[in-house]
């Protein structure tokens, strides 16, 4: 092994071709360790390593596959808090955060997909009348879920633990073999999972990780003859490079792309909890997520107390290094990325709109933070409220009636999950039926775990989480005899 991390590839830890490139730190600019730089060859021979795998894994008991998921999911959660230490190194993520959301999240999925559900079910008999395909007969037919394949699992960066065990878990219960490509800003954790798996007693080239800043290694992780499926989750830019390449060779899709979650709180509205939910934007991953509720679409009669409200919580909201406990919004991921979403503040001036909280960096030596900011006096056609920003930005937009609240909800490229805060709740499931978005929240930014989750329009193509995962990373296959 060479001093930084290797690279698992067929079941090997392997010496990068490219060498490592430093993990920075969002918080402190100090570095974290060094990350393997994959060339394209390694990147092909991951996936070959998988192909191999392919047929005895896919052949294997389904409640062996599970027992090996359940195995690693005991092991993470045993190694939570010094698995969570380097998340939050990595990501930026508060204490709290790297803890429940990144590294406990990873081990609730994997010990969900531990649990073997059945992967066939009869049809009901047809009766087919004599005619050229012969005598009359009833046929029976049985519909069975089989692996896809070789599946590519392409992760994000804000969270380098639950997005990748949200992929992994699932393909590998239900048969199929991956190869992860983690985003290069924190794929150190990624490789803690793969060494988890490994100790679990996953077999060798059932799972593989390759990471790189270079784009040539996704492209070849992607672009792979081995690979028959492709997820995604990332912006929608990538998402659409992704598919054109899959196009080509008709591989499988799943992906999870941008989001501009529109937030109607209507005028019977109970403020304190459309707050609380509607400030999620800055807190949680600093608005590096694509749920966040970003675009806020206030009824009128609410509209100012909202918005007063909203600045309130936003200047109460503790700005600092995410290790100390009564931090509430940590640093953005990156130098760059932080230039990024200031630009969009500036753009949003410029637009005519008012910044009413925050606005400004925060008044710290290290560390790429950015103040929670509001944006109010919003119109739908400004690039702030069009425009995925990824950070702790919101934009609040005034509408009068129901039917204007739904056509500006609407009037998106996205469609991700809105989110409606009424106290009329059948006003506030009439509602949600005419969004066009994949999930809508009722008076909450919650989720249940076992919902369906994607979106419609350019938020991305397929549904995952619970039983639709097995879906997802599953090929359905007919079997029809005569009765």
């Amino acid at each position: 092994m060479s001093e930084g991390q290797p690279l698992f590839v067929g079941g090997q830890w392997v010496a990068p071709d490219g060498g490592h490139y430093p993990v920075t730190d969002p918080a402190t600019e100090e570095t974290v360790g060094w990350a393997p730089e994959a060339s394209p060859e390694q990147a092909r021979a991951a996936c070959a390593a998988a192909r191999e795998a392919f047929g005895a894994w896919s052949r294997t008991r389904p409640e062996e596959r599970a027992a090996v998921l359940g195995r690693a999911a005991e092991i993470i959660r045993e190694r939570l808090v010094p698995y969570a230490d380097l998340a939050r190194a990595e990501t930026g993520a508060t204490t709290g955060t790297a803890r429940a959301m990144q590294v406990g999240v990873a081990a609730a999925r994997f010990r969900r997909y531990a649990s073997v559900e059945p992967a066939e079910w009869a049809i009901a008999p047809q009766i087919n009348e004599a005619g050229p395909m012969g005598r009359a007969v009833v046929t029976g037919a049985l519909a069975v879920r089989q692996p896809v394949g070789v599946v590519t699992c392409v992760t994000s960066y804000n969270n380098p633990w639950a997005n990748p065990a949200g992929k992994i878990a699932p393909a590998l219960a239900m048969g199929n073999t991956v190869v992860v490509k983690p985003a290069p800003q924190d794929p150190l954790s990624v490789y803690r999972m793969a060494r988890a798996l490994e100790a679990a007693g996953v077999p060798p080239g059932v799972v593989n990780v390759v990471s790189g800043r270079d784009v040539s290694v996704g492209e070849a992780v992607v672009a792979s003859g081995d690979v028959d499926m492709v997820s995604f989750t990332g912006s929608t830019a990538v998402g659409r490079r992704i598919a054109e390449v899959c196009g080509r060779d008709m591989k499988r899709q799943l992906m999870e792309l941008g989001g501009k979650g529109a937030a109607l709180v209507f005028d019977d509205a109970d403020l304190a909890s459309a707050v609380a939910g509607i400030g999620t934007t800055f807190s949680f991953y600093s608005g590096q997520i694509c749920t966040a509720p970003t675009r806020v679409l206030a009824q009128r009669g609410v509209y100012e107390r909202l918005v007063e409200q909203l600045a309130g919580y936003a200047g109460r909201l503790k700005v600092g290094d995410p290790r100390e406990p009564d931090t509430v919004v940590g640093p953005v991921i990156s130098a760059e990325h932080r230039a990024r979403v200031e630009s969009y503040v500036e753009l949003g001036r410029k637009e005519g709109a008012v910044v009413v909280a925050g606005g400004e960096r925060p008044p710290r030596d290290r560390g790429f933070f950015v103040a929670p900011t509001l944006l109010a006096d919003g119109t739908n056609d400004m690039r702030v409220a069009r425009e995925e920003i990824f950070g702790p930005v919101v934009t609040v937009i005034p509408f009068e009636d129901e039917d204007e609240g739904v056509a500006l909800a609407n009037d998106s490229d996205y469609g991700l999950i809105d989110y409606v805060w009424s106290g009329d709740v059948a006003r506030a499931f009439r509602v949600a039926r005419r969004l066009r978005a994949g999930g809508v929240g009722i008076n909450t930014v919650g989720r249940n775990m076992e919902a369906p989750f994607g979106g419609f329009k350019k938020s991305g193509v397929g549904r995952d989480v619970g039983s639709y995962a097995l879906h997802a990373y599953s090929e359905v296959q007919a079997i029809v005899w005569p009765g």
